[in-house]
């Protein structure tokens, strides 16, 4: 197909480049080609020379990619790119998203940009592009930006026998395994983890290096550990945090090998998730609360920035139990790193970013959203939790679960769904403070109504989608029967609005 500049904008995805690069089994149309990638990769490296105020010749480029079946072609079209326009790529194989970012800080390396191959957890058929220089990834306008310049970006043709290879994995591992050493006084500095049975469900993704070259080299027992090798077919269960299916596989290995620790990545490493040795699932909100109680003791009185859709009752755990302070902000994980960045930027500490999706960032991380970092952090504090004869469930014992909580999507049927958007969120709100409810002030995305009454205890935030024509409902109960209660008033508060097709609401709840 001939691309237009239309075709080229409409595979942008926030801070990422995301579309369907082959035929799967619902027969959807190609819209990721290997010419699209060709050209926007050509894009990058003169969008890089611009920023970095370099010949293109001086530039070192890194080229990475996760496990799926696109990655190779897709990867040659890139260096292909790089290469016609005498800029200097270094292949880097498979290869994790925050690796492809450490390349470009990396002293031994010390690529002027990155560009990693993923479409993160999505099916077989996707794939993507994410960008990288020593600032970070690229914001959504540099995106917008980077499509926009690729339409008249010729693709390049070049030979790529002689393209230097890095294993950049290697490097990384090695920067992981000194982080754990230097953290953990142990006698054996080789084995630090000697004792520790830990593990890893990499979900046939690019995370089977966390198990081998990481906890194994440092002593840790990884038998358990499963689906560690590349499958860009994902046999076995979607490399995703945020899935039930793989949250119960992994759950399931845990307790059958007796391990300390699961942990789970997503397909390019930049979620995780984790299992207690009692099978205890650290998703959503409770893999917050448990970074969140990790970095309480480093960084008192510092505030916690995390998406929209959080419980309070973790933000009665943060703030009460741990003493610090919560700041809900809009979803998107670069939404949410970027207000952790801009608090720190202005004089409020604010070390740890976070969304319920498992996307994590630290402030001593460059703020960069790492699985296998986060996992570390937690591996270091079960270390010394072990030696006090205490287990990791320490952390968030006093956080407290609501009883049922759901997320509901319902299209926006007019045109100009923007405006529209707007126009549901002020009736919802109207609606709120006609019935006497309490609408949380301070709402950084949305409308978010909570209930403290003995009739109804939990809260509603209805929020517009930020790509696509539609409102999103999130609601959480604290306990039987408040969901559904909460769900019958939204309904009672959006009756007006007749362009939003509300049956998706038409469900049974608990």
């Amino acid at each position: 197909m001939s691309l237009s500049r239309q075709n080229l904008l409409e595979l942008q995805n926030g801070s990422d480049v995301r579309g369907v690069a082959m035929a799967g089994v619902s027969g959807e149309a190609i819209t990721l080609t290997d010419e699209a990638v060709n050209r926007i990769a050509g894009a990058f490296v003169h969008w890089l020379a611009a920023r970095t105020e370099k010949d293109v010749s001086q530039l070192k480029i890194g080229v990475g990619h996760d496990s799926r079946i696109s990655a190779e072609r897709f990867k040659v079209q890139v260096l292909k790119a790089v290469t016609s326009l005498k800029a200097n790529p270094f292949d880097c194989g498979l290869a994790s998203t925050p690796a492809m970012f450490m390349s470009t800080i990396f002293t031994e390396l010390n690529f002027d940009g990155a560009i990693m191959l993923t479409a993160s957890h999505l099916p077989y058929n996707r794939n993507g592009m994410k960008f990288f220089t020593k600032m970070g990834g690229l914001e959504k306008t540099e995106i917008t930006e980077l499509l926009d310049s690729s339409v008249s970006c010729p693709p390049g043709e070049a030979d790529i026998k002689r393209v230097d290879k890095v294993n950049l994995i290697q490097i990384y591992s090695t920067s992981l395994c000194e982080k754990i050493c230097k953290s953990i006084d142990s006698r054996d500095q080789e084995k630090p983890l000697e004792g520790l049975h830990i593990i890893v469900d990499a979900g046939n993704g690019a995370g089977g290096f966390f198990a081998t070259q990481v906890l194994e080299k440092l002593g840790a027992d990884i038998s358990g550990s499963q689906f560690l090798e590349p499958d860009g077919y994902f046999p076995n269960h979607i490399p995703n945090p945020e899935d039930e299916k793989a949250m119960l596989s992994l759950q399931n290995a845990v307790l059958q090998s007796k391990a300390d620790l699961g942990i789970i990545f997503d397909t390019d490493v930049d979620r995780m998730s984790a299992v207690l040795k009692d099978g205890t699932v650290v998703s959503r909100n409770a893999i917050i609360a448990m970074m969140a109680a990790i970095v309480a003791r480093e960084a008192p009185d510092s505030t916690i920035v995390t998406d929209s859709v959080t419980s309070d009752m973790l933000t009665e755990f943060i703030e009460k139990d741990l003493g610090l302070k919560h700041r809900r902000f809009k979803r998107g994980y670069k939404n949410v790193i970027n207000e952790c960045i801009r608090l720190n930027n202005s004089g409020v500490l604010s070390p740890l970013a976070i969304e319920t999706s498992g996307h994590g960032a630290l402030k001593e991380n460059y703020y960069l959203d790492d699985g296998s970092y986060l996992a570390v952090k937690i591996i270091i504090e079960a270390v010394h939790l072990k030696r006090q004869h205490k287990e990791l469930s320490a952390l968030i014992a006093r956080l407290k679960h609501p009883y049922a909580d759901y997320e509901f999507r319902m299209k926006i049927l007019d045109n100009d769904f923007h405006t529209y958007g707007q126009y549901i969120l002020a009736v919802f709100e109207k609606c709120a403070k006609e019935k006497g409810l309490f609408v949380v002030p301070n709402s950084y995305e949305g409308v978010r109504v909570a209930f403290f009454g003995e009739t109804i205890q939990g809260w509603a935030l209805l929020r517009t989608s930020l790509h696509d024509p539609v409102m999103a409902l999130n609601i959480e109960g604290h306990r039987s029967g408040d969901c559904k209660n909460i769900l019958d008033l939204v309904k009672t508060m959006l009756e007006g609005c007749v362009n939003l097709d509300k049956n998706t609401l038409n469900v049974l709840v608990v």
